[in-house]
C-alpha cells in the first residue's frame, strides 16, 4: 500500500469539553462501538472497581478525573481512527492545548443540563486559532435537561460558530426514546445500557412521513419529531462539509455517551465527513503529508506511564513521510541524528511495538531526556513545526524536601515531572531555591503525589507571593548584564538554564519595564 493510500486511511481528532461533561465516557463507548474493547470501564487487573480504560495514572482512578492526555487507536470501518483523551479540568488546559496542535479534527461534548461552559469557550477560542473543524455532541439526554433549540443557540452565540443538527433527540430525560439522524436518514431506539451495544433497534426511515415512524415511537412523538425536522430544515443551511472542514460550521449530534444514545451516528458521520491528516506549518515552509521524507512533532512527554519501569515517552505526530523504527532521524534542536529502536503505538496504557507509522499517527518513543516538548525530527530538514502553545504560571509555590535522603529522587522526579509541560520549575541564582509554576492548584497535589508513589519523594509546597515569571533578554550586553546585578535576589533559571525575571506584584513589574527599557522581558516560556 502506498503513502497516499495510508493517510486515507487515518483520522485523528481529539475530545474536549467542561469537566464532567462525560467525555471519558464517551471516549469508552467509541471505542466500543470501534470494538477495541468488549467492556466500557474495563482495566487490566482490576475487575471489582472498573475505572475508565482511558484514565490510567492512578490519582486519575483515584479522584475520577482525567488529568493527562491519553492516546487510544482503533480500526473501524477499514480506517485506522486516532483519539486523543484530552484533561477537561482546567488546572490541566496547557495539556489539552498543545493536544489540540496534534489532531485534525475535534469532537466537542456539551452536558444538555449546564450547556456551554467557561472552559468550553476557552477550548473553542484554541480551535478557531487553527480553524480546527469541530463536531459538538450534546450529552446525558437521558436527564432531564435544557430545550435543544436553546442549546444550538448558545453554541452559536458563546462559541461564536455556526451550527447544523445531523441528529435529534426524540423526548428527553424519562421520556427519551432515542435520536433520528438527519444525516443517515435512521432511526436508532437503544435499551439503555451502560455497558455493551445494542442495536437491534437500527431503524431506516427514508420518508419522516413514513407511518412506520408512529409504530416504534407513537403517534405523539413522531408528530412531535416531523414539525422538528421541519423546523430545522428551514431554519438552518443544508450542512456543507466544506464549511465544516474549514472551521466555519459544527454539526451537532445529541445523545447519551453513558447509555450507548447517539454515540454511532456520531461515529458514522465522523468517518464519512472529517478530515484526512492536513498540512503542517514550519518556519520555513508548508509540509504535505504527502511527502516522502518523513517529518514530526513532539507535543506530549509523560514519565512513568509504567511504573515498573522508569521510562520516559515523547508522544511524536507524524506529519509526512513514513515513521520506521531503528532508522536515524534528524533532531532540529539539537542538529544531530537520533535512532530509535523502540516506537509504540498506543491503546491508553497498553502499548504494542511498531516498526513502521503514517501521517495522522501518534507514536510514542521512548527517551533518556534528549527529546522535549515542540521537539522536531526529520529526515534531514532544519525546518521547526511552530504553534505549539504555552503559558506563563499563574500560581507559585516553593518545593520544601520533606526527606534529605532522597534528594536525587526528588530531583529527577521534579526533573522528570517538568518535561511533561503540566508545570514549570524555576531555580533561584540566590540560595538554590526551587519554585514550581502552574496554571491551577490542582496540578500541586499531582505533582506531589506522582513524587511519593513514582519516585519515591516526599516534599510540601510553600506558597510564595509571584505575580509573574518573565523570561528577558536584550541587544546591548552591558545593559543586560547591569539589569542582572541589580535584580540578582530575583532571578531564576528556568529547567533550560533560561534566566527568568520572578516579578512579585504587576506595579513593580511596570516600574522594572521603565527604568530598564533596552531589556525585553516575555511572558510566554518558549519551549
Amino acid at each position: 500500500m502506498n503513502l497516499v493510500e495510508e493517510i486515507h486511511k487515518r483520522k485523528t481528532f481529539g475530545i474536549i469539553s467542561h469537566p464532567d461533561a462525560g467525555k471519558t465516557t464517551l471516549t469508552e463507548k467509541l471505542l466500543l462501538f470501534g470494538g477495541a474493547i468488549k467492556t466500557a470501564g474495563a482495566v487490566k487487573s482490576n475487575k471489582i472497581t472498573q475505572h475508565a480504560a482511558s484514565d490510567f495514572m492512578e490519582i486519575e482512578k483515584q479522584r475520577g478525573i482525567s488529568v493527562s492526555t491519553s492516546v487510544m487507536g482503533f480500526d473501524y470501518k477499514e480506517l485506522k481512527i486516532n483519539l486523543l483523551d484530552t484533561p477537561g479540568h482546567q488546572d490541566f488546559a496547557e495539556d489539552t492545548y498543545r493536544t489540540l496542535t496534534a489532531v485534525d479534527s475535534v469532537v466537542m461534548l456539551i452536558d444538555c443540563v449546564k450547556g456551554v461552559e467557561i472552559q468550553t469557550e476557552k477550548l473553542m477560542e484554541v480551535c478557531r486559532m487553527r480553524s480546527t473543524p469541530v463536531i459538538s455532541f450534546i450529552n446525558k439526554l437521558d436527564r432531564e435537561g435544557r430545550d435543544p433549540y436553546e442549546l444550538l443557540d448558545e453554541i452559536e452565540d458563546k462559541l461564536n460558530i455556526k451550527v447544523r443538527p445531523l441528529s435529534w433527540p426524540i423526548g428527553m430525560g424519562k421520556s427519551f426514546k432515542g435520536v433520528y439522524s438527519l444525516y443517515t436518514k435512521k432511526l436508532m431506539l437503544f435499551t439503555p445500557s451502560k455497558t455493551k451495544i445494542n442495536i437491534d433497534d437500527y431503524i431506516e426511515i427514508a420518508d419522516i412521513n413514513d407511518k412506520k415512524l408512529d409504530k416504534y415511537i407513537g403517534e405523539k412523538d413522531a408528530a412531535k419529531l416531523r414539525d422538528d425536522v421541519e423546523l430545522i430544515d428551514g431554519i438552518y443551511p443544508e450542512f456543507d462539509i466544506d464549511e465544516y472542514r474549514t472551521g466555519q460550521v459544527a454539526p451537532v449530534f445529541f445523545g447519551s455517551a453513558v447509555n450507548n444514545f447517539g454515540v454511532q451516528e456520531l461515529l458514522d458521520c465522523f468517518i464519512d465527513i472529517a478530515p484526512y491528516p492536513k498540512p503542517r506549518h514550519t518556519d520555513e515552509r508548508e509540509i504535505l503529508p504527502s511527502e516522502d521524507k518523513f517529518t514530526g512533532f513532539v507535543f506530549k512527554i509523560h514519565a512513568n506511564m509504567d511504573p515498573r519501569h522508569r521510562n520516559r515517552i515523547a508522544f511524536v505526530r507524524i506529519c509526512s513521510g513514513m515513521f520506521e523504527r531503528k532508522k536515524n532521524y534528524y533532531h532540529v534542536r539539537h542538529d544531530k541524528n537520533l535512532r530509535f529502536s523502540n516506537a509504540t503505538a498506543f491503546m491508553a496504557q497498553n502499548k504494542e511495538t511498531i516498526d513502521e507509522a503514517f501521517p495522522g499517527d501518534i507514536i510514542g518513543l521512548y527517551d533518556t531526556g534528549n527529546l522535549k516538548i515542540g521537539d522536531t525530527l526529520t529526515e534531514g530538514e532544519k525546518g521547526m513545526f511552530k504553534g505549539i502553545p504555552s503559558f506563563s504560571p499563574e500560581i507559585f509555590k516553593e518545593v520544601e524536601n520533606l526527606d534529605a535522603m532522597k534528594s536525587k529522587q526528588l530531583d529527577k522526579g521534579l526533573r522528570q515531572l517538568m518535561d511533561e509541560g503540566v508545570a514549570q520549575l524555576f531555580t533561584f541564582e540566590m540560595g538554590a531555591r526551587r519554585v514550581v509554576g502552574t496554571v491551577g492548584q490542582l496540578q500541586f497535589d499531582v505533582i506531589q503525589h506522582r513524587l511519593q508513589h513514582e519516585y519515591g519523594a516526599t516534599c510540601r509546597f510553600r506558597p510564595m507571593n509571584l505575580y509573574k515569571a518573565c523570561w528577558f533578554a536584550s541587544k546591548n550586553k552591558k545593559k543586560l548584564e547591569e539589569f542582572i546585578k541589580s535584580k540578582y535576589r530575583h532571578i531564576a533559571k528556568d529547567k533550560d538554564g533560561k534566566l527568568v525575571f520572578m516579578a512579585e506584584t504587576r506595579q513593580w513589574l511596570l516600574m522594572v519595564q521603565e527604568n530598564f527599557p533596552e531589556i525585553e522581558f516575555h511572558f510566554t516560556s518558549e519551549f
